[in-house]
């Protein structure tokens, strides 16, 4: 049987793309594989190979200031502003393997003041952490105590590093013998300082490096618990260390722009190295004599610790944002990762790059492995890009484009520096000197436009094929920022090799008022910028536009007609060849945001309170700050719906793509839709004929700026405010076949249902009835029992094959069979049979099987039933009390009419 099945549109979040890094410490594992980043208050955990977040670690709601994770993974350490330090158990999830499962083992509060910077040795067993009160603190991670306070600076602890240092002293059997007994008598620190000893003639000390704002140095020796040396020869802020077994030195790097590299036995500077910069990182590259540092030019440089001559090559200084703020070393997998102020994180591979290095040579700069975007920023616009669609463009608030991937590949197992996975960062397109603000790609998606703030336009060429990603042309001319812009429409079939033929135009709209077309073929001319020669072109025509800023250009499928909408609160219609104006659409009450021409083939759409409109001409969508979408006919220029339903201006909308499928009886054909997004953070679908909303899709906590879709898979892509970007899968399908499924299951499972009852099979019948959750049936299956006349003799329900099927139910039927009683024993009509039924479950069942059910919620069922029951008890004594006086009022008007009638009798014998 054919079953008639209404659309409901359905779409479920399928892959979202979030921040995982916005400022703050960060921390690897000792295989480079797992990734620790500050999101706010919440840690995150970052599988560095798949790209696929591990956890996430809620904090107490209170910026975090410190972070670190065990080489082995197995512990994580949070510090924030509350003054409170959170010691986690990273164990493998049960759900699924692959992720951790944090589990809080203890909290301390080790500093009267927040904790600025946190270290951990390389056993994992001990926690160094440094306070602005100048206090240092070591403690036992697995343990969970206070090994050492050393009071250490006047300042803030800038630094920590902990290391191992060795010396050739020999040590004698009586000293020996000393060194156990303190040992013994430490109790728990012994403990902690297990296996400093390596033999007979080698001491394996265990040593802290910390340094202070005041740029001093002081060395612990943590098994003594004193300082054994204080180096003073910063001026400024110390900032990292790094210790060297092979070369039996520690290099400190501070913001007065030197590097010292220290003598680890006589704490004397072997070489002082001018870096000219700021520095903020530093350590000592793949255990070489070859020392690396990071600071505020954003250039990551490699040094010579003997010579203090720079073996990388001259590189340009970063802009604002590039400033390396720390670096952290694999040697394992041969790769730095170097986190920079902008959130951004750079893996460069250090695989070779030390050998074959002369004197008189230099290295190139590293060469970058992967870009990780620690977050987006503010989402202003994106597009899906390359003729699969494999890429999505992402304009985040920046003067760059960014360029993510959507392959999900399974990766071999490999380095964590390579292979690209979902949301992985393939290209930053730079060029521009401010924030871009808008974008377009052609049909094709080979070509993408950008406008900026810098009131310039830029052509890309994308062949994501061989990986070229290359600047095409600027378009230079408008006075003010760009804030619209259009390509021409091609279609890939009248064009087989689009990376050598360009859109034949672009349009942009700006905040001078103008719209300027500019025809894409050779460069006119070219100018010099920088080191650069760039291409430019004139514009064919400009035209004075709107009398607001311009929001938004939409050129129709066939190249003729184009549309602007600005915050004028107008839309005007205009030809692509003169320029000219043809109609102007007014109706909105504040500016547009948004506008979009109907696709090829568009079915007639009805108005409001007219037939279908003529789409000769066409049909166009806009969006605004009065909160409406509209659709409009380009016919005669009128309004043909109103959609209200955002609680917030519509910044973006869209046509969905439309249905191709033929409709079924269990797959009807889907209507024209819709889709619109706001700043009240909500995506919406709505059915473009009657105008009524079709769904509404929420993930985003910050408005929505950003809209497209896949018109081949119908995947809606939103992104907004708050750096997310979600992945919409249209699930409307799969959703119509389940409820079609669903009912026609439920459908044979009733009729099953009834057989049973009707074949006298009263275990399947209730068995099923508790397990399908059908209420109304067992009721009128418990109905029939109870209302047997007459009941069956020896029976408490009234049938004996009821009363066994009721003594032999397992727990979870028992308890489903007592919430049905609780639910019925509230109603007076169905509350007889809730008690008769009840009397059998309890009559049946010992205390202790009933008791054993406590903990599944029976408290909550019994407490409901015992309620109406004495309701029921009350209102029948009430009852009887009153049936008395009924009894008694009935008996003795019963005398009373005796009386009149014996008296009536004799009268009438009188009178004959």
């Amino acid at each position: 049987m054919a079953l008639r099945t209404s659309v409901v549109t359905t779409f479920q979040p399928e892959q979202v793309i979030q921040p995982i890094y916005t400022g703050g410490d960060v921390a690897l594992d000792r295989d480079g594989r797992i990734l620790a980043t500050c999101l706010g208050d919440e840690a995150v955990l970052t599988d560095l190979k798949t790209g696929r977040t591990l956890a996430r670690v809620e904090g107490d709601g209170e910026v975090l200031t410190a972070l670190a994770i065990t080489p082995s993974a197995s512990h994580l350490v949070l510090c924030s502003r509350s003054l409170s330090m959170h010691i986690y158990s990273l164990q493998p999830s049960e759900d699924d393997p692959a992720t951790r499962s944090p589990t809080l083992l203890r909290t301390l509060k080790p500093h009267s003041t927040p904790v600025i910077t946190i270290a951990i040795d390389g056993s994992g067993t001990l926690l160094g952490t440094g306070g602005a009160d100048g206090l240092i603190k070591v403690c036992d991670i697995r343990r969970g105590f206070v090994t050492h306070t050393l009071r250490a600076h006047n300042g803030v602890v800038s630094a920590l590093h902990f290391f191992e240092s060795i010396t050739s002293e020999p040590t004698s059997e009586k000293s020996s013998k000393r060194k156990k007994k303190r040992r013994n008598d430490s109790g728990a620190d012994g403990d902690a300082m297990d296996g400093l000893v390596r033999g007979d003639t080698a001491l394996s000390r265990f040593r802290l490096a910390s340094g202070s704002e005041d740029g001093k140095i002081r060395i612990w020796d943590l098994s003594k618990r004193k300082s054994i040396a204080t180096l003073d020869s910063h001026v400024s802020v110390v900032r990292a260390f790094d210790y060297s077994p092979l070369l039996h030195a520690l290099v400190s790097a501070s913001r007065d722009k030197t590097a010292i590299i220290w003598d680890a036995g006589t704490w004397n500077a072997r070489r002082v190295i001018p870096i000219i910069e700021s520095v903020e990182a530093v350590g000592f590259l793949n255990h070489s004599a070859s020392i690396f540092t990071g600071g505020e030019s954003g250039r990551l440089r490699i040094w010579d610790s003997r010579t203090g001559r720079e073996l990388t090559e001259e590189q340009p200084a970063g802009g604002e944002g590039d400033e390396i703020i720390r670096v952290l070393q694999n040697s394992d997998s041969h790769f730095l990762l170097t986190v920079h102020a902008d959130q951004s994180l750079l893996l460069r591979s250090t695989s070779g790059v030390l050998e074959d290095v002369s004197l008189s040579s230099s290295l190139e700069p590293l060469p970058l492995v992967r870009r990780i975007s620690g977050t987006h920023d503010e989402i202003i616009d994106l597009a899906y890009v390359a003729p699969d669609r494999s890429l999505l463009a992402l304009a985040t608030n920046s003067e760059s484009i960014r360029l993510v991937s959507l392959s999900i590949q399974h990766l071999e197992p490999s380095s964590s520096s390579s292979g690209t996975f979902f949301g992985a960062d393939v290209a930053l397109l730079q060029g521009h000197e401010d924030i871009i603000i808008c974008l377009d790609v052609d049909t094709t998606g080979c070509w993408l436009a950008t406008g900026s703030k810098d009131n310039t336009a830029r052509l890309w060429k994308v062949d994501h094929s061989r990986s070229s990603y290359e600047h095409y042309t600027t378009f230079t001319g408008h006075a003010e920022s760009l804030g619209a812009i259009s390509l021409a429409q091609q279609t890939p079939s009248s064009n087989p090799n689009p990376l050598a033929h360009p859109p034949d135009f672009l349009l942009t709209g700006s905040q001078d008022k103008t719209i300027k077309r500019w025809n894409i073929g050779r460069p006119l001319k070219t100018k010099q910028s920088g080191n650069e020669a760039e291409s430019t072109h004139r514009a064919q025509y400009t035209r004075k536009a709107h009398d607001k800023d311009i929001n938004a250009i939409s050129i129709n499928h066939n190249n003729t007609l184009f549309a602007s909408a600005s915050q004028d609160r107008t839309v005007k219609i205009w030809s692509v060849e003169e320029g000219e104006v043809q109609g102007v659409l007014r109706g909105h009450r504040r500016g547009v945001w948004s506008v979009k021409f109907a696709p090829k083939e568009t079915p007639p759409i009805s108005g409001d309170s007219t037939g279908p409109a003529s789409t000769r001409n066409g049909v166009v969508l806009t969006g605004s700050g009065d909160k409406t979408v509209k659709i409009w006919s380009l016919s005669d220029y009128s309004c043909l719906r109103t959609l209200e339903g955002h609680t917030n201006s519509v910044l973006k909308v869209l046509w969905m793509p439309l249905p191709t499928s033929e409709a079924t009886a269990s797959h009807p054909k889907r209507p024209v839709q819709i889709a619109s997004a706001g700043g009240d953070g909500l995506v919406k679908i709505w059915d473009a004929h009657n105008g009524e909303l079709a769904c509404t899709l929420d993930n985003h906590t910050d408005r929505i700026w950003a809209l497209t879709v896949d018109p081949c898979t119908r995947t809606l892509v939103s992104g907004g405010g708050d750096s997310v970007v979600t992945f919409w899968k249209d699930t409307t399908s799969s959703t119509i076949a389940a409820t079609a499924a669903a009912f026609t299951q439920r459908v044979e499972q009733e009729q099953q249902l009834m057989n049973f009852v009707h074949a006298g099979n009263y275990r399947e019948a209730i068995v099923s009835s508790l397990t399908l959750h059908y209420p109304a049936r067992l009721l009128s299956l418990f109905q029939g029992v109870v209302d047997r006349n007459p009941p069956e003799e020896g029976s408490r329900s009234g049938l004996k094959a009821v009363d066994e099927v009721l003594v032999h139910l397992s727990d979870e039927q028992l308890l489903e069979l007592l919430r049905r009683l609780r639910d019925w024993n509230t109603n007076v009509r169905t509350a007889a049979v809730a008690q008769r039924i009840l009397n059998v479950v309890v009559r049946s069942y010992p205390a202790e099987r009933l008791a054993g059910l406590r903990r599944r919620g029976l408290k909550e069922v019994i407490d409901g039933l015992r309620a109406y029951t004495e309701r029921h008890y009350k209102r029948m004594a009430e009852l009887m009390d009153e049936s008395f006086l009924v009894e008694y009022t009935l008996r003795e008007m019963e005398e009373v009419g005796n009386v009149d009638g014996e008296g009536g009798l004799g009268e009438v014998a009188m009178a004959q």
